[in-house]
């Protein structure tokens, strides 16, 4: 478990996932870890759920994937993410929903930790819009390193000190002495002007981190999307990465 691949926000697009998986593959990696949000928005809940467990990926817990329990009132969410959450839940079945309702809000990776949104109130699934809110949430941190999604935008923040410093998407060199909290994008429904999906390698011996993209097919996606009841903006989402 040398070279790790970790993932975010798969959204339920199985062509995505699949293309990652091969990239990460074909890169030397034979173990994977997702961020969250397995679930939502996507056309292929049922069938990324399969494919996460065949591929023995440790998981952690995001919104969506909470908020397909029966349980969770949707009152008050808007019209659409509504509709999308309902549908969702009516195309996975009863197993599935109880796996992903198992999944812990937080989970270590060696001496390292794994969250979907914030590892102080996991299940509160706040935000990490920029370097005060990284630097907060760091202050928390007991690990080298934090690997997070939520947000669908990639990028890291450096802690040496009281501060953080953002860090543009690239291969990232872990320093001794200094904290990281890595947001790896996202598989499924990019929201940062490039369409491909996003992940990450962390090699564990070289101590680097590596940010990847990786093409799919986005036009299945939509075309599946505009076969279903689910809203047409989000097939035009994914084409505008936004």
């Amino acid at each position: 478990m040398s070279r790790i691949a970790i993932f975010s926000d798969i959204h339920a697009n199985l062509p995505a996932l699949e293309k990652v998986v091969a990239d990460a593959q074909d890169q030397n990696v034979s173990d994977f870890a997702c961020l969250g949000d397995i679930v939502g928005y996507g056309p292929n809940p049922g069938e990324c759920v399969s494919y996460m467990q065949e591929l023995k990926c440790v998981c952690v817990k995001g919104n969506h994937d909470e908020y397909i329990e029966d349980k969770c009132d949707l009152t008050n969410f808007n019209t659409q993410a509504r509709e999308a959450l309902e549908w969702t839940r009516s195309n996975l079945s009863a197993g599935q929903k109880s796996w992903l309702a198992s999944l812990p809000y937080t989970k270590r990776l060696g001496r390292n930790m794994l969250v979907h949104a914030s590892i102080e109130n996991p299940e509160q699934w706040g935000y990490v819009r920029n370097s005060f809110d990284a630097a907060l949430m760091m202050k928390k941190q007991n690990t080298p390193v934090c690997f997070y999604g939520h947000t669908h935008i990639p990028l890291a923040y450096e802690m040496q000190g009281t501060s953080a410093k953002k860090i543009e998407p690239g291969t990232l060199t872990i320093e001794n002495g200094a904290k990281y909290l890595v947001n790896t994008g996202s598989v499924g429904q990019s929201r940062d002007g490039d369409i491909r999906a996003s992940y990450v390698i962390f090699d564990r011996i070289q101590r680097s981190i590596e940010f990847r993209r990786v093409q799919y097919d986005i036009q299945r996606v939509v075309n599946e999307i505009t076969n279903t009841s689910l809203p047409d903006t989000l097939a035009e989402r994914l084409q505008e990465a936004s």
